[in-house]
């Protein structure tokens, strides 16, 4: 038993590293396409009294993980996935969204920079 959980880890572990060193471990792209995923499942499913509140819950589970993975993160603000998750929701309104995300991220970055500024000052 031991041999075979040690092999399991060690074929894991090679796996993960090599993930991370090819950069495909991006868990911010992952877990945004993850949501988009659901988003075009659960636009798929037929809603009714019983699916309808399930399908809301999936959909706010599964697009929050993002979201909060990048807050946790640092590397980017929560509105900008909300901003993305919506863009996958509304094909239409792409072009304005992109515009939001784009202010959105220069935001960010721009905070961000203030904030680490005024930690270096303390």
């Amino acid at each position: 038993m031991s041999k075979i959980f040690n092999l399991q880890f060690s074929i894991f572990n090679q796996f993960t590293m090599t993930q991370l060193s090819n950069n495909k471990y991006d868990l911010e792209e992952r877990t945004a396409k993850f949501g988009e995923g659901i988003i075009l499942l659960c636009r798929g499913i037929k809603q009714d009294t019983i699916t309808k509140p399930i399908i809301s819950q999936l959909i706010r589970s599964a697009t929050s993980i993002g979201a909060n993975y990048m807050e946790a993160n640092g590397a980017s603000s929560r509105k900008e996935h909300w901003l993305r998750m919506l863009a996958g929701c509304v094909p239409d309104a792409k072009d304005k969204i992109r515009k939001l995300w784009q202010e959105c991220q220069e935001l960010t970055l721009i905070f961000q920079k203030i904030a680490s500024s005024a930690r270096n000052r303390v």
